[in-house]
């Protein structure tokens, strides 16, 4: 029986198997198995392409915008602080963000069946 998309994707968000909840997601950072080494569900046809990075720039940007400028407005850094923290801290948040947006595509297109793939 196929979980429910909530289910679905709160494995996929820890890096499990939408399906089955045991097996890993990715074999590496961003490179998703071929198919769970549990329930042998095929993963490996599904591409998320651009999703990813767009959801990845929306939120990162949506949080370290709004906090760079309040922090602007209220104190005045020096140029080298602003131009050092600004940009590391949304690339720290970006490479965290990046592989769990992946993983919500990833079983969005495979629990609604969606075309998202390379199948025939």
């Amino acid at each position: 029986m196929r979980p429910t998309l909530g289910v679905a994707i709160r494995r996929a968000l820890i890096g499990r198997c939408p399906n089955c909840g045991n097996g890993k997601l990715f074999a590496s950072y961003l490179k998703q198995v071929d198919h769970c080494s549990v329930c042998y569900e095929q993963y490996g046809h599904i591409r998320s392409d651009d999703a990813a990075p767009w959801l990845t720039i929306l939120i990162v940007g949506h949080i370290v915008v709004p906090i760079a400028l309040s922090v602007e407005s209220g104190m005045t850094l020096p140029g080298w602080v602003s131009m050092t923290l600004w940009p590391i801290l949304a690339l720290g948040m970006a490479l965290i963000v990046l592989p769990r947006a992946k993983a919500l595509f990833v079983s969005v297109i495979w629990h609604t069946r969606s075309p998202g793939s390379e199948r025939e």
